[in-house]
Parts: C-alpha cells; structure tokens; sequence
C-alpha cells in the first residue's frame, strides 16, 4: 500500500506541473497583448520584429493584411491589388459553386489570366479587424452580486450592444463585444467588411486535395491547400457591394513573402482566426465527449461518409455535387477519431481530476474561498449527470435525424403552412411565399442526389430508432415500427416513392398554382411527417434543457476559471480561442509519434509521387506536375538541396478557424499557409501536448510554384512582394 502511494504521489507533482505554467509553443494570444505578455519570449525564441509590428493601431501593422475569409476560415493579402490566400478546402464552396460538368473548375482547376475574368460569389465576405479594446469594466460595471444568471446576461447584452453601437456610430464599420475566459473579460471588436470577392485562381483537386480524406489530419502531406481570391472595392477603396465598375481593394498591408524557407528549429507565428478550444473543461466533461459523443458521432458519420464515396466513386456528377459535402462530414469524423486517441494517450480524464482534487484542496484552506468555491465541483459533476442524456439525444437528432437532406428540406416547408394557417394571411402573399419557394428548388437541386440520400435515410433513420435512448424517440418512430417492423429500407422505399420533395420536378410542379388549402397536402407528405416529428420533438424535449444545462455550466466555468486564476497567479493564461484574431508561436519541428517512428518536419514532391496510385482518385497525379517534376522544372522556387518543399510542421497551436492562416517568419514574411493539425495532436482543443502538437503548412514555395510553374499565371506572381 505504501508503494502506491508513493507512485501515485510522484504522478501527482509530475501530472500538477503540467498545468503550472504555459509552455511556450502552447497558446493563443490576443494580439494586442503581445508587448505585455509574449514579445521578450518571442523575441528570445528568435522573432527580429516587434509586438507593435504585429498589431498596432497607430501605423499600419501586419494585422491590416489578415482576414476573417467567410464565417470559419483566414485568410491573408499578398498584393496591393487585394489579392488573398486561403486554403483550398476553404474556397472549396466557391469553387464548386461555379462547377458543373462542362466547367467543372473542381476537377481541372480555375485560373483568371485576367481581372476581367475573376469569378462574382454572391455572399461571400472577408473581414478585417480595426482595432480591439478591453471593455471588461464598462462591461461587468452593469452586474452585481445579486443578480440571476438570466439577469445578469441581459444586462451584460444590453450594454455590449451599446459599446459596440456607439464604437462605430457614423462610421461604415462594424463591432461586437465578445467575452473570454467564460464572461471575466470582454473585448470590443470594431471591423471593416468586405463585400464583394471573386474567385481568381484554384488548382486542381488532384493538386488542392491531393491525398484527400485519407490523408486528413495525416502527416506526412503532400497537398497544395490554397486557393487565390481577390477582394473588390467601390472607387473610393471602401467596402462595397458587388458592382461591375468596383475595383482592386488597395490595402495598407499586404505581406511579403520569402522564398527562403522554413529550417528545423526556426521560429514561426501564425496570425489568424482560430475557432474553439475548450482548455478548462472538467473531467466531466472531456469524459462525455470522449466516451460517448465523439463516439457516437463517428459510428453515424462512417456510414454516411460510407454511403457517399460509394456513390461519388461511381459517378462523376455525384462527385461534383457531392464532394463538398463528403469533405465537410469527413473533416469532424476523422479529427474526433484523433481526439479520442489523444485523450485516451494523455490520460486527460485523469489529469483533469487531479486538477480538480488541487483545487479542492486549496478551496479548503480558507474560509472565505470555501464559501464562494466549495461546492463547485458538486455543482458540474451534478450539472454533468442531467447534461449527458439530452447531449446524446442532440448527438443522435443532428447526425442521425438530419442527415438525410429531404428532412431538413421538407421541414423548411413548416413556413409555408404556417402562412396558409394564418387567417390574416391574404391570398398575394401566400402566393409570394410559394413563389419564392420555387425560385429556392434550383440552389437545392443543384447539389441533390435522390438515390444517395434515399440510402443515407434508410441507414441513419435505423442507427436512430435503434440506438437513441427511446425516451427521446420522436414521436413517429413508434408509428414506423408498428408499420414497417424494423424494415427501414422499405420505408425508405416507401418515402421517396410518395415524397413531393425528392425531385426539383415533383416540387416545382406542387408549387406551380399554389392555392392556400394546398398546405395540407405537404402535412401529409411522408418526408415531411418525419421532418416534423423529429424537429418538434427536439424542440419540445431536448432544445431548452440543453441551453439551460450549458447555461449553467458556462456560469460554473466562469467561476471556476477565476478561481484557478487565483490559484495560479504565476501562470500565464491565455484565452479558449472564439473565432477573434489571435497568435500562436513555435518552431520548426519534427516528432515521433510512437514508438520506433520518426517523422521529419518537411516533404517534397518527391513524396507526391511516391504516393501516385492512378487507381486511387485521391492519389491521381497531374500529367503535368509529373512533367515538371522529371524535368527538375522547379524554378526559383526548390529548396537549396534542389528539392521542391511542399509542407512543413511547426509548434504552433492551432485549431479549426485557422485554415489558411498565414505562417510568418522571424521577420513577419510570408513561408506558407496553416491548413491541418496532426492526427496524433487534434486533442489540443482540450489538452495540449508539446511533444505531439505540429500544425501542418503548405510551404509558399510548392504554392507559387503551382501558380507560375503549372499554372502559368505569371500574372499573379508580378502582383506579390517577393524576396528570394
């Protein structure tokens, strides 16, 4: 007995000295913090620059180059003419978008040789950050002790929509205020939205998804993640929607890039917009999302993802309307797959209780902090137990009740009977409404394959009906089974044979005259019976415990990440990214992943084709790219070995969000573009381990190379800042 506890003593200091300090490749930092908390750091690790360099708001700083691209990914100025990098799987919506059979821009790639042939993508925005403020006490000068959770955040909503209102009051800008660390501090956020970006350049897939899904989150990589955009401007270089007379965005930034590579040991940052990590989760937790969510998340998506390679693999427009899509399913399966493993290696659960007995302890050692902290851990384990039934019925409603499309379609219908319902509805404006139904069937259709996702359907309805909890079945489920007895398939069958929505024809044709009474022909659709069974009994069973459940433990995480901050004054925290501009630092590294198994830190095209599997749609490579490579045709762009670069990995911390950030050099240069984690470090949205998290770059070497080499757009190469 002795024994073990003296072994479990000394895992307790080695487990304990894990959370005492941020290691220095660990963190994303607000930018304008840089000079108070990471530039001497950064600086010793070998940055040549400054803090203010990196963000200021008295002199154009590299900030004025980054952009928020869309809703989820970064991107980054490379001209004075406006134009952007960004991944490839980032622009991939865009991309497809213009594609069909006889254009088919995702298979055989698009480049705009000139302006006047850049490609309109109604929608699509990149935002760029003015400037950032701590409102933490303007903002908390609105609460106090006495105040409900739901009081306290109205009242926190109310004046953050006063601050941001009143921040860009007679400007054209934009701002929110945004909390961090779970509600103990807000910052303002004032931007510049851009309006109108068009597609300028795209290589092929078999370059762009080179490897494909199976090489996701794999290294090593050999793909040419980027896409080429460019942003368009009224004539007076302010924002501006889509005209034919806009012109080149003319920025204050735009970055330079270096051609001269990235060696081990060397010090990079990235500058982007990472989306959510989640670092101070309780054992409880990452417990429900390592043993039960991801889990269950993973065994519906492999059947979906199952169901449509099937059907891509077999047909050339399935692959075009469905590779979107596919990609966007198999992204999370195959990253929460790493997670676990991850997890599971770090013995996260464990370390996190160990935390967690700390604290409890150093609660205990005072009287005041026992009062105000005591019983937290009682209140999230408690919190946990009531959240875990109603986070596994969501699980089973979003992957498994609305994965089949015809469901979330026919469901969008409820506002058309909704209107033929309402007595005060006159006849134009049902009329109207049904028209504009029709105008929408073009945008669905375009990307619908009925036979997959009548598969889809019967596969995932039947993971639904057997493995959720029946307690939150929709109600219809019992009415299936007294029919169908568990033949999901003749359901299906069944479904879309009867469905009005499973053609642009059948809809199109319902909707042709439409009259108010008509409504109750949907309501008796089988797709949409389903449809609305399984959203009215999410809505009824599952919606409000969930927000109130989450509700509740964000209150706890506020309290608790205060606590652990009194608890570790020495420790240098940094904020759970939310989709703000940040930066992450690191070196140039290679890693061992397990035993006996050494990867280094760069690939080269070499790789590219020891990999070529004519056989394999995701290994097929370029005719031309094989030219080039055995001619050596590599330009100015190989390596001083005279190889062609095409990847390389560092120690930043990343996470979803920063996909097509830009990898800056000691001397803030552009060397590549962040586009990927390692599948051995996806666990870092939760627990950060130095010695297995690499974020994956596409060296700027391989990417104007496919530009000028393959591409021949020397064009976009005489716009770029180029220092050999």
């Amino acid at each position: 007995m002795k024994l073990f506890r003296s072994r479990f003593t000394v895992f307790l200091i080695i487990s304990l000295s894990f959370y005492s300090v941020t290691k220095a490749d660990e963190g994303m930092w607000i930018p304008m913090l840089l000079e108070q908390l990471n530039q001497k750091e950064m600086q010793t690790m070998g940055m040549k620059i400054t803090a203010e360099d990196i963000y200021s708001i008295n002199h154009s700083s590299l900030k004025d180059a980054i952009l928020l691209f869309g809703s989820g990914c970064t991107a980054e100025i490379v001209s004075n003419q406006g134009l952007i990098f960004t991944n490839h799987h980032c622009g991939y919506s865009s991309i497809q978008s213009h594609s069909s059979l006889e254009k088919d821009y995702l298979t055989h790639g698009f480049w705009a040789m000139k302006q006047s042939e850049e490609l309109t993508n109604p929608g699509l925005t990149a935002t760029m950050l003015v400037r950032m403020e701590d409102v933490t006490a303007k903002v908390l000068a609105v609460v106090n002790t006495t105040m409900t959770e739901d009081q306290r955040d109205k009242a926190i909503e109310k004046i953050s929509k006063e601050i941001a209102q009143h921040a860009v009051k007679g400007t054209h800008y934009a701002a929110s205020v945004k909390p961090f660390y779970y509600g103990n501090q807000y910052y303002l956020f004032v931007t510049e939205i851009f309006k109108d970006i068009r597609l300028v350049g795209a290589p092929p897939s078999n370059i762009g998804k080179f490897g494909g899904d199976t090489d996701n989150w794999m290294w090593p990589r050999h793909t040419g993640d980027f896409s080429v955009f460019r942003i368009y401007v009224g004539k007076d270089n302010m924002p501006a929607d889509y005209s034919a007379s806009n012109v080149p965005y003319q920025p204050k930034k735009h970055l330079e890039i270096s051609l001269k590579g990235a060696e081990k040991n060397d010090f990079t940052f990235v500058f982007g917009y990472p989306g959510r990590t989640q670092q101070f989760l309780t054992s409880h937790a990452v417990d429900l999302t390592s043993n039960y969510d991801n889990p269950a998340r993973i065994k519906m998506r492999d059947k979906r993802l199952e169901i449509i390679a099937n059907d891509m693999n077999n047909d050339r427009l399935i692959r075009i309307q469905y590779s979107a899509k596919y990609a966007g399913i198999a992204n999370g399966w195959k990253k929460w797959m790493g997670e676990d493993k991850g997890i599971q290696r770090l013995q996260a659960v464990t370390k996190k209780k160990i935390l967690e007995k700390e604290f409890m302890e150093w609660v205990s050692k005072d009287e005041k902090r026992k009062s105000e902290y005591g019983n937290l851990m009682n209140e999230f384990a408690q919190t946990y137990q009531k959240l875990k039934p109603y986070t596994m019925a969501n699980v089973y409603f979003s992957e498994a009740g609305l994965a089949p499309e015809i469901i979330r379609f026919a469901y969008g219908f409820k506002k058309l009977i909704d209107k033929c319902k309402d007595k005060n509805s006159k006849a134009e404006d049902i009329k109207q409404s049904a028209d504009a139904f029709q105008k929408g069937l073009a945008g669905f259709y375009k990307n619908y394959n009925q036979n997959t996702d009548k598969k889809i359907f019967a596969e995932l309805i039947k993971l639904y009906y057997q493995d959720c909890d029946k307690n939150f079945h929709p109600a219809i489920f019992s009415k299936i089974n007294s029919k169908y007895k568990g033949d999901f398939s003749q359901y299906a069958e069944d479904v879309y044979r009867s469905s009005i929505f499973v053609s642009q024809e059948k809809t199109a044709e319902f909707l042709k005259n439409y009259k108010a009474k008509d409504y109750k022909k949907i309501e008796k659709d089988a797709a949409y019976q389903l449809a609305l069974s399984i959203y009215d009994n999410y809505i009824t069973n599952i919606q409000d415990n969930i927000i109130a459940l989450n509700d509740k433990t964000d209150s706890l995480y506020r309290i608790y990440v205060k606590a652990l901050m009194e608890m570790q004054p020495g420790k240098r925290f940094y904020p759970d990214a939310n989709l703000t501009l940040r930066v992450a630092y690191g070196k140039v590294n290679d890693y061992y992943p397990r035993d006996a198994v050494h990867y280094l830190h760069y690939t080269t095209i070499e790789g590219i084709m020891q990999k070529e599997d004519s056989s394999i749609y995701d290994y097929v490579v370029e005719p031309k790219l094989k030219s080039l490579y055995l001619a050596k045709d590599y330009g100015r762009y190989a390596n001083k070995a005279g190889e062609l670069p095409v990847a390389f990995t560092a120690t930043n911390h990343t996470t979803g969000g920063n996909s097509g950030s830009p990898v800056l050099n000691a001397y803030g240069q552009l060397i590549g573009l962040n586009f990927d984690r390692n599948w051995e470090g996806t666990m870092s949205d939760i627990i950060y381990d130095p010695s297995q998290c690499r974020n994956i770059t596409l060296d700027i070497r391989y990417c104007l190379f496919i530009i000028d080499k393959f591409a021949g757009a020397g064009n976009l190469i005489n716009e770029m800042t180029i220092k050999d």
